[in-house]
């Protein structure tokens, strides 16, 4: 007894404690955040609602079909009638001990004569359907249904008497019932364990995908996922490590950018400085300052088309590039870029060759003529003296086609998977000294993707240096 008041007090202290608003709305508060922040937690709430719902519903539609199995009753008669044919047989100073085994089985029953006393507080009104003339069938005597039934059976020995079975399956119904709400709540723990062990499986790649992007926001970009599954959550980490690849090479590509760009702009600025300060502080005799300050000068073009390069390049790699298709004659732009070019084909002795046809084009015209710039004058840079330039229009049913060709030195194979990369020169010293900075064939690549079209190009020592530039219609 003294523990018994114990537990209740501490029970009763705890159900105090508890029923206060403070610590009411600080669990209500934890079991949020715990389901806001917790995917498990919510796979398992959001499982065990489920199973609870389909519950209430299974135990439900049960019920109400075992109270309205038409079965069920044809039972209880058929358990009157086979009583009532055993009774029958038994010799009448036996039958009270048969009653008395049946009573084992929740069956009573007692012999009845009309106008006689009823058993199990039934009236006259309800056993009076037993004395109809003809009927020999047995009968329920109470309408409600449950699991207490009455049932009569008339003149079961042809001598007046008949026969009230009280048959009462109260006990069966609820062990049944007892049954079932066992067996309905081991579903639901069994199915709230395993759940969690799924969601456990379900939320831990999770766990590693979010490990693996505070990594990379750690700024280590080669981490990667390892695993062997091939479903979707395999998919979800596949394309992780795709995502951290690529975003690597760009983190790589940004690293050359920057240092290509520094030493771009470092050489002419210290060929600058040096110079300047060479002249300033008369080391460089008079009559060959002018000389020097033709290469400050140089070098001050190299460092303004460097800009203009780098320039042209971020507002194309951009949205807001302007972009102003119109549709002009592509073989009367070409003619007009080779005679703009004249002086310096010419100063080389070179022989130029067209092979142009009218046709119209619909593109960004001023882009254009930047590529047949940049592309005609490489031409012309990397040929040799009285060598020949090409320049070929073809022209089918899907596409037209530009082709730039000189007889010069070839590109190396090596070097040419490389030629449309930023800051990528094959001579770098012959670069350098042609003011050529590497970004040029990068411009006329990207503005050849920004028109849906493609640039290849062949180099080898039998048909020289070719150019080819795929315009589809």
């Amino acid at each position: 007894m003294f523990i018994l008041n114990v537990c209740a007090s501490g029970l009763s202290r705890s159900l105090h404690y508890l029923s206060r608003p403070s610590v009411v709305l600080a669990i209500g508060w934890r079991i949020n955040n715990m389901l806001r922040n917790s995917v498990r937690a919510q796979i398992g709430i959001a499982f065990t609602i489920i199973v609870l719902i389909s519950l209430f519903f299974s135990f439900g539609i049960t019920r109400l079909l075992s109270e309205r199995e038409v079965s069920l009753e044809q039972r209880y008669l058929t358990i009157a009638r086979d009583t009532a044919s055993l009774l029958a047989l038994t010799d009448s100073d036996r039958r009270e001990q048969v009653l008395d085994l049946l009573s084992t089985y929740n069956i009573t029953g007692e012999f009845i004569k009309e106008g006689g006393e009823l058993p199990f507080s039934l009236t006259e009104e309800k056993v009076s359907p037993l004395y109809q003339a003809g009927l020999a069938e047995p009968l329920f005597l109470n309408t409600e249904q449950g699991p207490i039934r009455l049932i009569g059976v008339p003149n079961i020995d042809n001598s007046g008497s008949s026969l009230i079975l009280k048959v009462d399956f109260t006990v069966f119904s609820e062990t049944m019932l007892r049954i079932l709400l066992i067996s309905l709540f081991s579903v639901l723990v069994i199915g709230t364990l395993l759940i969690l062990l799924a969601s456990h499986y379900i939320v831990e790649p999770v766990k590693r995908l979010t490990s693996a992007a505070k990594e990379m926001a750690k700024g280590n970009l080669s981490f990667r996922i390892e695993h062997k599954k091939k479903d979707e959550i395999g998919e979800l980490m596949d394309s992780f490590n795709h995502m951290a690849s690529e975003l690597e090479k760009i983190d790589k590509m940004r690293e050359s950018f920057v240092s290509n760009v520094s030493h771009e702009i470092q050489s002419p600025i210290t060929a600058i400085r040096g110079f300047t300060r060479a002249i300033s502080d008369g080391i460089i005799p008079a009559e060959n300052q002018k000389e020097y300050l033709e290469i400050i000068y140089q070098e001050t073009l190299r460092l303004s088309k460097l800009s203009d390069n780098l320039l042209r390049l971020a507002s194309l790699d951009s949205e807001n590039h302007p972009f102003h298709p119109a549709r002009y004659r592509l073989d009367e732009q070409l003619r007009k870029m080779i005679l703009a070019t004249e002086p310096l084909w010419a100063d080389k002795n070179l022989e130029i060759e067209l092979d142009l046809q009218a046709f119209q084009v619909t593109v960004d015209q001023d882009l254009f003529e930047q590529v047949w710039q940049n592309l005609i004058n490489n031409a012309i840079k990397y040929s040799d003296e009285k060598g020949r330039i090409e320049v070929i229009m073809e022209v089918d049913n899907q596409a037209v086609f530009v082709h730039i060709k000189n007889n010069g030195k070839v590109i190396p194979k090596i070097d040419l998977p490389h030629i449309f990369d930023r800051f990528y020169m094959v001579d770098k010293a012959r670069s350098h000294s042609g003011g050529g900075n590497g970004l040029g064939l990068s411009i006329v690549k990207k503005i050849v993707e920004l028109h849906s079209s493609k640039i290849d190009v062949i180099s080898n020592e039998a048909e020289g240096t070719c150019f080819t530039v795929s315009m589809p219609l």
